[in-house]
């Protein structure tokens, strides 16, 4: 693996003081006011998608425009991982195999194993014969469906097929990819509450907001639950289903009732984020150019969400990643 340039590196490690707003008191049990923000690297393109992987203590994660998907680990720090076609979104899978969704492939595919030299395979490409704008972020539900978002910020100069900025659901059983959300002007973060009776989508466009949806029995959306004025990029639950977003000012956590509870500032815009380390009590941020992490006093929803992946969730024997780890 490649390890990046001494230049990028040369601000590893440095841990900053975070400023803190409780909006409401609930969000004490969350985070600590004197919660400290560690940033583990810097110097990169734009990063963003990252997703942890318990059985190697490792973080993956995207920097965009270098078409990298890039490793963090405590011990070896930032590397190049492998290749990509500027994978943003990446999740995992029921199986614990890695998903990313892929500005510059224009497909969401899986990679065949958490291994560098792994192969990948294009798991969807189209909806009615039209290809995707640019999947942007993906989840996966427990009943296996995967869901993405497919805006036109990766698309470029390139020609748009699909007749709108949608929302899919992918069901590899049937092989059917699906329209789920079509009234988003730029469908970005997506994430599902811990029971994944509900999910939450971001609009990116003019509006700048978060909707909250329950899901039907046929795996439709219900109206509106809700609105999150103020927008977001990425977004990730805790266990308790308070939800996390990465917004301009900052990471933003909401109560499952809508409530906003606080927001954390960071150096830089946050990206994204994702919850890890020892009983995934951490949360890592991709804001731009840095990787960022924090300890939480709550732990966040696991990925991959059923017991059937519990395996690939449990870190390795011999490991002990810690909270600060």
């Amino acid at each position: 693996m490649k390890i990046l340039s001494i230049a990028s590196c040369s601000l590893l490690l440095a841990t900053l003081p975070a400023q803190v707003t409780f909006h409401q008191p609930a969000g004490r049990e969350l985070v600590g006011k004197d919660v400290k923000i560690e940033r583990l690297h810097t110097g990169m393109k734009f990063v963003e998608g990252p997703v942890w992987i318990a059985r190697d203590s490792a973080l993956v994660f995207s920097d965009i425009p270098r078409a990298k998907l890039l490793r963090w680990t405590a011990k070896g720090g930032v590397v190049d991982w492998r290749d990509s076609e500027q994978s943003n979104g990446n999740t995992l899978d029921l199986d614990g195999k890695l998903l990313s969704a892929q500005h510059g492939g224009r497909n969401l595919i899986r990679h065949s194993s958490l291994e560098a030299k792994s192969v990948s395979s294009v798991l969807a490409s189209a909806c009615d014969g039209r290809k995707f704008h640019s999947p942007n972020d993906v989840v996966v539900r427990n009943d296996g469906t995967i869901w993405f978002t497919d805006p036109t910020y990766g698309l470029r100069q390139r020609k748009p097929e699909a007749e709108g900025n949608f929302v899919y659901r992918l069901d590899e059983k049937t092989g059917t990819v699906t329209v789920v959300q079509r009234d988003f002007a730029m469908p970005n973060g997506i994430c599902f509450s811990p029971d994944h009776e509900r999910i939450y989508i971001a609009d990116s466009g003019k509006k700048q907001r978060v909707g909250a949806f329950s899901i039907q029995k046929d795996g439709a959306l219900s109206a509106p639950l809700f609105w999150l004025e103020g927008g977001a990029d990425g977004m990730r639950c805790d266990c308790r289903g308070n939800l996390y977003t990465t917004a301009r000012d900052g990471v933003r956590i909401y109560s499952q009732e809508g409530k906003h509870l606080v927001t954390i500032k960071l150096p830089e815009s946050p990206s994204n984020c994702a919850f890890g380390g020892a009983e995934f009590g951490q949360l890592f941020v991709t804001a731009r150019t840095s990787l960022y992490r924090l300890n939480l006093r709550v732990s966040g929803a696991v990925i991959p969400p059923t017991k059937a992946a519990e395996t690939a969730s449990k870190p390795a024997p011999g490991t002990n990643p810690g909270r600060d780890g």
